[in-house]
């Protein structure tokens, strides 16, 4: 049997990879990266607003250059590759007119920040959720029951109505709209007409209340009371969504050409870079696979019967094959997590910056050497200096909320806080306490499983903090007394695009059984140390403490 070779393209924040894998035993041939440029110049983001927009040429131009780059430097045959998946972040929505163009992509949008894609980690809709969940609360059908009771700003329908009112232009030519991985998926077989086009059920279910129950997507005269745009463009949508072991169609005779492949490449249902994560880093019942980087996203699945009709509180969904087809995925995550460090990072280089470029003793090149070695050594020196206070050492309390809370029971309002300080305060001691912050937030998504009948064992990690920072891995072990797996695959939302792909392609049965061939394993396990896990059961009492006051002040 010839090799058969399957391309897993992830899209995150900064930059969009692909990971070219042979499906017979999950080998890795290459991979490549594509760091997005308007991003980077932070062009159509204002943080002051908590805005984050990026442009839909970011994401084809990146796309194109992943998929071609990786297939040419392999050295394969282009006919032995049979499949691609995207992968992306979410909800991340994109305007679009009734040809399927993105509007940012038209004559007089191309620089509008309303027409380009509302990023996921966008909370300017803060208010339209609250209005969602308020007109949900009073509503026959609770729409919001499958995505833990409450509608966040940083989902589809709530992004849709804040730029529907802020922004008419946008509103009279956005036909409809899609979500990123639907619509690189859409792009890629060659924009069918839209009422053809097979929409993920990841995406639906775990941000646009999609779901069986009530044959769909929320009622048109639901979403009309909200406003009446966003009833017409329900009407425009789906009735029906698919998983991502699926066929969405064939690469297209253009798409082809530019990345050097064969219009009979199968292209598969787009899903969301969290759920593909979770199958590359071969999840399972029990388990929770945690992707750590500027936030997480976590995940785990169950057997039907062991949920049935339950709905989980406070979580951000859980939908029918999101993750394995026949199984109930289900989400949660924090708005923050490596962002939470980044920012006292940037704290302490602001003003450091600041008198390094004024220094008048030293030339421009050794100033910018001198900066970028500063932000390159920050994290891990102060990590190695926390790691070396005694565990009982007082310290700082904090929060985790510096971005609001995504889970359990979102509310992007809340501000982070920290208390106990002290002349004796160092940075090294609240660094720390950041660290055990975003870890306290961890250990209450866990006991909210917990609490809701889902039983957690065992967590997986995955993403760039899980790969590099073993500090906060050792620590996250202790707080939550449960060894901590680290997946071996450095690209595993990728990898778990590839083994969607390679069902889809016909080259394996299902899901399981592409796990099973493709997996990578695990690199280490961090395992909890007794002596810490008692000192942060009593620390993670004080964490609740400051949190519930924090909230009562809202």
């Amino acid at each position: 049997m010839p090799d058969q070779y399957v391309i897993g393209v992830d899209f995150g924040t900064d930059s969009v990879r692909s990971l070219l894998v042979n499906a017979k035993n999950g080998q890795t041939l290459g991979t490549e990266v594509h760091w997005y440029a308007r991003w980077k110049e932070g062009y159509y983001c204002d943080s002051s607003k908590n805005q984050y927009r990026q442009h839909t040429l970011d994401h084809l131009e990146g796309m194109e250059r992943v998929i071609r780059e990786v297939v040419k430097n392999a050295g394969v045959d282009p006919q032995t590759v049979q499949g691609i998946c995207i992968d992306t972040t979410g909800s991340s929505p994109q305007a679009m007119d009734k040809q399927g163009t993105p509007l940012c992509l038209k004559d007089g949008f191309k620089d509008n920040p309303n027409a380009m894609m509302i990023l996921w980690k966008d909370h300017t809709a803060i208010h339209e959720a609250k209005e969602i969940n308020a007109v949900a609360s009073r509503w026959a059908t609770n729409y919001t029951e499958f995505v833990g009771g409450i509608y966040s700003s940083e989902w589809f329908w709530a992004k849709m109505l804040h730029i529907c009112r802020t922004d008419h232009a946008v509103k009279s030519e956005a036909y409809t709209w899609m979500e990123h991985c639907d619509l690189m998926t859409y792009i890629l077989i060659g924009s069918p007409p839209l009422d053809s086009f097979k929409y993920s059920r990841c995406a639906a279910g775990h941000k646009a209340m999609w779901h069986a129950n009530w044959d769909g997507l929320p009622d048109s005269s639901f979403l009309s009371t909200l406003d009446p745009y966003l009833g017409q463009v329900r009407d425009r949508l789906y009735a029906h969504t698919y998983t991502s072991n699926q066929k969405a169609g064939n690469l297209c005779e253009e798409w082809a050409n530019k990345l050097g492949l064969a219009t009979s490449t199968v292209v598969s249902v787009g899903t969301f870079d969290a759920h593909a994560g979770a199958v590359g880093a071969e999840v399972s019942a029990n388990t929770l696979v945690r992707v750590m980087g500027t936030s997480t996203c976590d995940i785990t699945v169950c057997d039907e019967h062991v949920i049935g009709s339950k709905a989980v509180k406070g979580i951000c969904g859980q939908v029918n094959g999101s993750v394995i087809p026949g199984m109930i995925g289900l989400e949660a995550g924090q708005s923050a997590f490596g962002d939470v460090l980044a920012w006292f990072k940037d704290v302490l280089m602001e003003p450091t910056r600041d008198i390094i470029q004024q220094s008048e003793d030293i030339d421009v090149a050794q100033k910018e050497k001198l900066i970028k070695k500063l932000e390159d050594d920050m994290i891990k020196n102060l990590s190695e200096q926390a790691a070396a206070l005694a565990p009982e050492d007082t310290a700082p309390v904090a929060l985790d909320w510096i971005n609001g809370r995504r889970t359990p029971d979102a509310n992007q309002l809340l501000k982070s806080a920290i208390v106990n300080l002290s002349l004796g305060t160092s940075a090294a001691h609240i660094f720390k306490s950041l660290v055990e912050a975003i870890c306290f937030g961890s250990k209450k998504i866990i006991n909210r499983f917990e609490e809701e009948g889902i039983a957690i064992d065992s967590v997986i990690g995955i993403g760039g903090v899980a790969q590099k920072s073993s500090f906060v891995m050792q620590t996250l072990a202790n707080v939550l007394n449960m060894p901590i797996k680290i997946s071996a695959s450095q690209q595993t939302p990728a990898l778990g695009a590839a083994m969607y792909a390679s069902v889809a392609a016909g080259i394996h049965s299902s899901v399981p059984e592409a796990i099973q061939t493709m997996g990578q394993g695990f690199r280490t396990t961090y395992m909890p140390r007794e002596k810490e896990v008692n000192t942060y059961k009593k620390m993670f009492a004080e964490y609740e403490i400051l949190a519930s006051f924090v909230e009562s002040q809202e």
